[in-house]
């Protein structure tokens, strides 16, 4: 069940990711590129903390969901701030 749960959040999340439109001038290109990387950022901070939940029990969660966010973070960052 909790798979489950983790799943469609995070189907939730990709597809909320996918609604940003187009560039139609340098400010509004140049908003949108500071709203993906923070989207980027936060979203991966989420989906890392969400499978972070799943892992150990415990302290041994507790680390795992701060890994989990912190690595997430990161990768989302990279990823949406090129």
């Amino acid at each position: 069940m909790r798979i489950r749960r983790t799943n469609i959040i995070l189907a939730g999340c990709l597809a909320v990711s996918a609604c940003q439109s187009g560039p139609t001038s340098q400010a509004v290109s140049d908003r949108n590129s500071e709203f993906g990387c923070i989207a980027g950022t936060v979203g991966g901070a989420i989906i890392g903390g969400l499978i972070g939940s799943t892992i150990g029990a415990g302290t041994g969660q507790v680390l795992a969901v701060g890994a989990g966010i912190g690595g997430g973070g990161f990768v989302g960052n990279r990823l949406a701030c090129r």
